[in-house]
């Protein structure tokens, strides 16, 4: 079967992503990515104009922590098989995630039990810094804080996350947030 660049040919009653090229299957995988990421920003951002920020604080924390998180973990880990309860099978879920093309992401691997992962650019910053309210105390420290100790612990619940480098941030030429995960065994 042929693999095509795009779908600007006429309806195929039978087209599948399968028909793609792996460079269209990228540029979707990055779009759908984009799409989950406006997603969350479009519903955050409208009970936040209803109802207030503490309010669209406590939803987003919610949906979050007790249901999408999860679901994400097991989505993307049983996709790719990735296996194990050391911090390099949570360097390869960093790496697999959904919101991973949306930023510009840089993990070093100390060894087995303690890597960095480093976010150089991220939308998500950027937009709250330009917004200029201080809300990326709320999202930087302590939301991604729990989600990232909710990623490590579905690996391994000994394993401990720390902010290096966590918004607000002194400096825009500095990379937008720096975690540290390690596991002492």
């Amino acid at each position: 079967m042929a693999q095509t660049a795009d779908y600007s040919g006429p309806f195929d009653p039978h087209w599948s992503p399968e028909l793609l090229t792996r460079e269209a299957l990228l540029r979707l995988v990055k779009a759908y990515s984009d799409y989950i990421y406006r997603i969350d920003a479009s519903w955050y951002l409208t009970v936040k104009r209803r109802s207030g920020n503490d309010e669209a604080f406590a939803c987003d924390r919610h949906v979050w922590e007790k249901k999408l998180q999860a679901y994400e973990l097991k989505m993307v880990t049983g996709a790719l098989n990735i296996r194990g309860d050391d911090v390099v099978a949570v360097m390869k879920y960093m790496q697999a995630t959904p919101w991973a093309s949306v930023g510009e992401r840089q993990v070093d691997i100390e060894g087995p039990d303690h890597a960095i992962l480093t976010i150089r650019a991220c939308p998500t910053l950027a937009a709250l810094e330009k917004e200029g309210t201080g809300r990326e105390k709320l999202i930087c420290q302590d939301l991604t804080t729990s989600l990232f100790t909710r990623i490590a612990h579905y690996f391994n619940p000994k394993m401990k996350v720390a902010g290096l480098k966590v918004p607000p941030r002194k400096s825009y030429g500095d990379c937008s947030c720096q975690w540290e995960f390690r596991l002492d065994r």
